[in-house]
Formats: structure tokens, sequence, C-alpha cells
């Protein structure tokens, strides 16, 4: 039965262009599980660039958005949606057109309605990327993680120094951009009982990335004039807290990066994903005139240019680092003195200039069999893994993500502790900054996070490290989060939505929806031995850990 015609409320409307980019578009929304803030800003721009909006579904209707079909059932019949005129979409249609400014293909958003089984499929939705922000409802470990995670994601794009504002971009052929996963020969192929093969496999891949094989991620990157460009508004954008036009830089680095030609014409790459119309008039820019009027205006911008170097200080998000730039602080030197500055933040002031160096990845392989051996040495079996760029074969690295189980299920349980107090005593980590145990609890998962600061054997350079150890039952999870990239895993975040899961690091969650709208996740994951069974069961191609650089 259709929904029951409702009055809306006069308000002041904005000014509408009848030639705008959805003119011609009848359209009605499915409110269900839509934050009421997002909700009208989707209903103002709609109006603004030509659509007109309709309080009830009718034959008039041309457009129907919903978050997923579930949403879509609880509001309207299927016996009066007139299926060959009106167009059900997902909502992620009317982001990624407002993004690229112009009205993309609707075939790979289309909620199909599936008669046999009654079910909620988007086709090919796992060919769209999802521009939204992490959860709102992250806090304290969990949001300096998203922090460090964006601030990488920033730096293996822009291989660039940062000192008292000035950035020193190095000619030394380092690639660009970070958020989880290695081959499915290593520990993720194993079931729980087995232990010995585990890190023997784990071994052999190690050996095979490093040696220049085909593991290895090398794009041609013959157009570094552009991404090197986009790397520094990726950095701008982050630091100004706009994550949706950072992310956008960030996913047209690597479809740039792998071009086999270099860009003379903004023609040749108008049909390429992740560059919509505002890419390729800054691609083209770029290409006319050696430069980008957009970053020269951030860069002699005082407040931008601060804000942004601020950003780069490990543990300060964009809300710190404009406090602290309306405080009068103006340079790395000014915030030396500064008494609100946590000792994570202190620490990442410190060693600014170490924690913006990338790693060569020969200097990860060492580290890795460090790890590895002290790892052995503490529980027999451990399954110790070096996720991020790292995993996915890239030549440098900005941190060191490792991901840490046991094939038994439960010998993980308190290792965090003794690990680290053996490599502190090794002098391999030297500096603390978030220390949480979980798995003797049983909180949070169950999962124990460690970041900190690491030397390599005989150097005082200082290096970035996060452990995280997981629970053999969700360490899939674990280790696609946590090998990345971003595009990849917002990809399968939203792929999981709209088949009514929550997907995090920790597992895959019937969804559930909360009062005003905001969403939730169900107690109890879905339980994957692989992260090849998370791929399968989410419909995405599966990725060896090199082939996720999208």
């Amino acid at each position: 039965m259709a929904p029951r015609k409702t009055t809306r409320k006069k308000t002041k409307s904005p000014p509408s262009d009848p030639q705008g980019m959805f003119s011609g578009m009848v359209v009605y929304l499915i409110d269900t599980g839509v934050q009421a803030r997002r909700l009208e800003i989707w209903k103002h721009r709609l109006e603004q660039m030509g659509a007109i909006l309709d309080d009830s579904f009718s034959k008039k209707v041309t457009h129907v958005f919903s978050m997923d079909f579930s949403s879509l059932l609880q509001k309207i019949d299927l016996e009066s949606l007139p299926r060959s005129t009106t167009k059900v979409l997902s909502y992620q249609w009317l982001e990624d057109s407002l993004r690229e400014g112009q009205k993309v293909p609707e075939e790979s958003y289309i909620l199909s309605l599936d008669a046999g089984g009654g079910g909620e499929q988007v086709s090919n939705i796992a060919e769209q990327t999802s521009t939204k922000p992490l959860d709102d409802d992250t806090s304290g470990a969990d949001e300096v993680e998203r922090q460090k995670r964006a601030k990488l994601s920033a730096q293996e794009s822009n291989n660039a120094q940062l000192r008292n504002g000035v950035k020193t971009i190095q000619k030394d052929g380092s690639d660009s951009p970070h958020s989880v996963s290695g081959s499915e020969s290593s520990i993720n192929t194993l079931s729980p009982d087995t232990a010995s093969p585990y890190l023997d496999d784990q071994k052999k891949t190690v050996t095979d990335v490093s040696s220049g094989g085909s593991l290895l991620y090398n794009p041609p990157d013959l157009n570094r004039n552009i991404t090197e460009i986009f790397g520094k508004l990726i950095n701008i954008y982050r630091a100004l807290g706009d994550d949706r036009r950072s992310f956008s830089y960030y996913k047209a680095i690597p479809v740039i990066e792998k071009l086999p030609f270099k860009i003379e014409s903004v023609e040749q790459v108008k049909h390429l994903p992740a560059i919509g119309k505002s890419m390729q008039d800054h691609i083209q820019e770029i290409v006319t005139t050696g430069k980008l009027s957009k970053l020269e205006h951030f860069e002699t911008d005082e407040k931008v240019k601060t804000i942004s170097l601020f950003g780069e200080v490990w543990g300060i998000g964009p809300a710190t680092a404009l406090k602290l730039y309306d405080k009068g602080h103006r340079t790395l030197d000014d915030l030396k003195n500064e008494e609100s500055l946590t000792h994570a933040q202190r620490v990442g002031l410190e060693y600014f200039d170490d924690i913006n160096t990338r790693i060569p990845r020969q200097e990860v392989v060492e580290m890795e069999r460090l790890l590895i051996k002290a790892g052995e040495d503490i529980l027999p079996g451990v399954g110790i893994v070096c996720g991020g760029s790292y995993r996915r074969g890239k030549s440098s690295c900005g941190d060191l993500d490792v991901v840490i189980t046991h094939p038994d299920g439960k010998s993980h349980v308190g290792f965090l502790s003794k690990y680290v107090k053996l490599l502190k005593e090794m002098k391999f980590l030297r500096e603390d900054l978030i220390f949480s145990v979980h798995s003797e609890e049983g909180t949070d998962s169950g999962v124990d996070t460690y970041f900190g600061l690491c030397t390599s054997p005989g150097q005082e350079l200082r290096h970035r490290i996060d452990f995280k150890v997981y629970p053999r039952d969700i360490y899939a999870f674990g280790l696609i989060a946590w090998t990345g990239n971003d595009v990849l895993n917002r990809r399968l975040r939203l792929l999981a939505e709209s088949k009514g899961f929550r997907l995090d690091d920790t597992g895959l969650f019937p969804a559930t929806h909360g009062s005003g709208g905001k969403r939730g996740k169900g107690s109890a994951s879905l339980k994957f031995q692989t992260e090849k069974e998370v791929f399968d069961f989410l419909g995405f191609p599966w990725l060896e850990p090199h082939e996720r650089n999208l």
C-alpha cells in the first residue's frame, strides 16, 4: 500500500535552476534510515538543481531514492510501483552525482526487485565508492585510529617532509597514498587447528614480495606532475576536516598513476573512473600551465597553511588544529610550549620529521622478520603479518600496521603485553602512544591495540608502528581492514550495507536502526575463516593484496 499523502511544511525554497542538473526529475525520498540533517541537505540540493520533490508516491514520480531495498519496502507496496517508468536508486547515486558535478550513469545504483526471493540487491554496487565519513559514534582510541588512518592516506600519496610550514617534495621515486590485507597463502587460509604451515607460508609470502616478484605494486607513474599536486590537496582538505574532498583526490591518484601514458589532454581521461568534471578541470589546468591555482591559493592562505601543518602532527585532528591556530600558534616551534597537548601529541610533535619520513620496503622486510621471530619466541605458532601499503606491495610505507592472531583461538589472550615488553627490552619499541588490552576481559570484541614508535636495529630514526591482536574467529576482518586501501574498504562497507549488514575490522554484523534513524549493529558477527570467504559472501571479486591499490 502506498504511503498516505502528507502536507509539506512551507519553507523558504532555495533559488531553483529550472535547467539544472536534476531538471525533469520528480523525486520521492524514502527517509527510513537517513539522518534528518543529511535528508534536508539532499532535498535542498535537488530542488536547487531543478528537481521536483513529491511528498507521496504516485505515477508521476520518475525517481525513488532509498538507503536500501528493505527501507523501500517499509514505505511502498511493490504492487503500486510502476517498474516500467520509475527508477529506484540508492542515495549513493545522488551523492556521486553531486560530487562529480553531473548525473552519473544510473545502472550501477539501481535497487533491483528480486521477485523470486523478495530479497535486496544493488546491481554492481561493488563498483561504487562510498564517500560518507566514518561512523559518527567513534570515540577515544577509535577516534585517534580514524585520524591516524586519514593521515596515512595523505602521507602515502604525498611523499613530503614538513618543516615548520614548508613542504619539500622528495624526488626519490617513492610511490603515492592508506586504511586494510596479503596473500591468501598466509595465515588467513588456515583453519584454527593448524599451526606450523601457517608460519611457513607467511615467511614464504614475505620472501616472494620482497624479492621484487610479481606481487610488488609498480605502476608506471608517468603523471607525477598531477599526482603530487593532488597529494598536497589530500593533506589540506583532511586538515580542514573535509573528508569528502580529500577522499576524492585519494581515489583519483591510483587511477592516474596506473596510466601507461603521459597525459597531454583531458580528453584522454574523461572516460576514467573517479575522474569527474571538477577533476578533469584540474588536470587540464595542470597539463596546460604546470600548476593549479586552487593549490596556490591554499598555500598562500596563512590559516589553511598553518592548520594543514598542525594536522600533520600525530594525534592532532582538524578541530584541535583550528583551536591551536586560534590561540595564535603559527609554527611547530610555537606548539612546544602549548600546555593543552596530550602525551601522544607531544610525542608526535617531537618526532614530527621522523614520522613523516617514509620507510623503504627492504627495511620493513627486515623489521617484519624481527617481529615474527620475537613473537615466535614468546608464543610458538603466533601469526604476525605486516599489512597496509607494505602488504599491498608498495615500494615504501608510511608506517607499519601489524596484524596478529593465533590459530588455536585462545593463546592470543595476554600476548600483546608480553610482546611489547620484549620489544622494548630489544630497544625496538621506543615511545608509547596508545595501549589498550581487551582480550582478558572480553570487551571491545577482545581486540588488543598498541600504537607507538619504533626504530630499526642500529638506527635512531623513529617510525610509527601499530599492533592489532585479533581473536582467530574475527582475524579475517582485521586483516582486510588493516591492508586497505581506503577505496576498497569503503566499497566493501557500502556493499555490506546494501545487504543489511555493518562491516568493520571486528566483524560483519546485522544492521540495526535506532531512534532518529541512527544506524547500529547487532551483537553477533557472522563467522568467516579467510578474507576470501568475506569477499565471496559480499559478492565482491577476490583481490590479492597487491591488487588492492584501487
